[in-house]
């Protein structure tokens, strides 16, 4: 395996481990106004994902981060085609994390319900960006010879880039809901069960259609078999989630999300972002990656790093692993 498939192979993972733990983050925070009936079970709501929502997001840093090293034509062409949807993904992420920190700092109804409107906000436009700026890079872009967007900036607003953020927000939902019966006790959990139940049917078919529509345009024989893995998960995890098996339906949609993602990065291979202009514009791994040398030294920088951080974040999970209750809320404090 070269240094360019091995990078891909490294990106598509980092993007995977985001949609994953990003993915019940993010449901959480839409589905705020939906389950919880006071300002207690709010609380247990954004304490469920208060210790880890930020190490959630590193995995969007280093996804970033890796495509800027190790496929800076990738990163450049991609990036500067939705740099009006990522603003405003970057300044929901900004605005959601100054809301989990500001939310419980004045004891009034107001002041919560504003900081808890930010929360949702801040929940559903970086699902719906993120799932636009992964469609647009697995079905293209039109891109010149130079590697240049041709057209309007809102070339990457299509039907089909549409339902992949959808794809992205529905799935984010359904999982919120899994974590939560996963997460908390009593009748908070019973609704959240309940819910993802009623819900998961729906929420997760425009990811199952995006991931028809790729497979018909792109996909190959064992891009196939992934999909009919993601498609046979999605109904393991709907009749687990009826058994009340929380943690099995919990693992089942953690293998909807990896069956979909291999699946799309599957398809998409050896293209990083295919032109719809002309097959010959495409970057692929081959003449949007960096220097040798480059990906030398970011490959031993990775080797060191990575260990680390899945180590710290896996720590985290194992430390706040117990389920939370209204009876675990304190009174409300204010300094």
């Amino acid at each position: 395996m070269t240094l360019e498939t091995l990078w891909f192979v490294i990106i598509a993972v980092f993007w995977l481990g985001y949609l994953f733990l990003e993915g019940f983050d993010f449901g959480v925070g839409m589905l705020l106004p939906v389950l919880a009936r006071d300002n207690t079970e709010r609380r247990v709501m954004v304490n469920t994902i208060g210790p880890v929502w930020d190490g959630n997001e590193v995995w969007l840093i280093v996804a970033a981060g890796a495509t800027f090293a190790a496929f800076p034509g990738w990163y450049a062409s991609l990036f500067s085609s939705v740099y009006l949807p990522l603003l405003l993904v970057l300044l929901a992420l900004i605005g959601r994390g100054v809301a989990f920190e500001y939310r419980g700092k004045v004891d009034s109804e107001r002041w919560r319900r504003t900081w808890d409107r930010v929360i949702v906000i801040g929940s559903w436009v970086p699902s719906l960006g993120v799932g636009l700026l992964l469609a647009t890079t697995v079905l293209g872009l039109p891109l010149d010879a130079a590697g240049n967007r041709v057209g309007t900036p809102f070339e990457s607003l299509r039907w089909d880039t549409v339902l992949g953020a959808l794809a992205v927000a529905g799935f984010s939902m359904v999982h919120g809901a899994a974590f939560l019966t996963l997460k908390t006790s009593g009748e908070l959990r019973e609704r959240a069960r309940r819910l993802a139940i009623r819900l998961l049917p729906f929420a997760v078919l425009p990811m199952l259609a995006f991931l028809v529509v790729v497979q018909w345009r792109e996909g190959s024989l064992w891009t196939l078999l992934t999909l009919v893995v993601s498609v046979l998960a999605t109904f393991v995890a709907w009749l687990r989630l009826r058994a009340d098996r929380d943690g099995q339906a919990f693992a089942a949609l953690g293998v909807v999300i990896a069956a979909a993602a291999v699946t799309l990065f599957g398809a998409l291979y050896p293209n990083v972002l295919p032109s719809t202009l002309d097959p010959a514009n495409s970057l692929t791994v081959a003449n949007a990656a960096a220097s040798p040398y480059a990906l030398t030294v970011i490959t031993w920088v990775g080797a060191f790093g990575a260990p680390a951080v899945l180590i710290y974040q896996g720590w985290t999970y194992w430390v706040f692993r117990k389920r939370i209750g209204v009876e675990h809320i304190p009174a409300v404090h204010t300094p």
